[in-house]
């Protein structure tokens, strides 16, 4: 038995003899009462999302997973590829399944795919990915004294993102995947 404080994102959990993805949690400790992990878990039989509180002194069944280092390779509107680089097997995620995270997938991105058993449950990114960008407003001069530090950019997968002003078209940046935001341009 494990404790609801053990939650991950990606964690597998048998509830109510269903296997459920945590697809994001919150640990709440409010002021009165006990604390308590707020989460939205995912039902991995019927794809169904349901929100969940579990309280700290509860105990839970967690599955044993597998994690495997892939490489994104193609996906189409319901579906996301990935292949092992050793072994060739591919697997395939459902564009659901991985959610928001889908928007920084680029091919030939390597990928940590969570497994149970056989099937590909969940997927992680990693912290920070690097992209090309492709298309960006130039610098333009006084643009700063006007408060305007930052303008749009889009990266070589087609994500927008927010950039400094001197980034420009060809610069390789470093996106952060927990907040979607710029983080460095890399030197070239």
């Amino acid at each position: 038995m494990s404790s609801p404080n053990d939650i991950r994102k990606g964690t597998v959990i048998n509830l109510d003899n269903d296997l459920w993805v945590v697809v994001s949690f919150q640990r709440v400790s409010p002021g009165k009462g006990s604390s308590f992990v707020r989460s939205r878990i995912k039902s991995l039989s019927s794809s169904k999302v349901v929100e969940h509180n579990f309280k700290s002194a509860e105990n839970l069944t967690f599955e044993d997973v597998g994690f495997k280092k892939m490489q994104f390779i193609f996906g189409d509107e319901h579906m996301l590829t990935f292949m092992d680089g050793r072994t060739y097997e591919q697997v395939a995620i459902g564009r659901d399944v991985i959610g928001d995270d889908a928007v920084y997938l680029k091919e030939g991105l390597d990928v940590t795919v969570i497994m149970h058993g056989e099937k590909a449950i969940a997927m992680e990114l990693p912290l920070k990915i690097e992209f090309t960008i492709t298309d960006t407003e130039p610098a333009v001069k006084g643009d700063t004294a006007s408060g305007n530090v930052s303008k749009e950019a889009t990266c070589d997968n087609g994500l927008k993102i927010r950039v400094p002003i001197f980034v420009s078209v060809g610069d390789v940046v470093r996106i952060s995947t927990d907040t979607g935001e710029y983080v460095e341009r890399v030197a070239q």
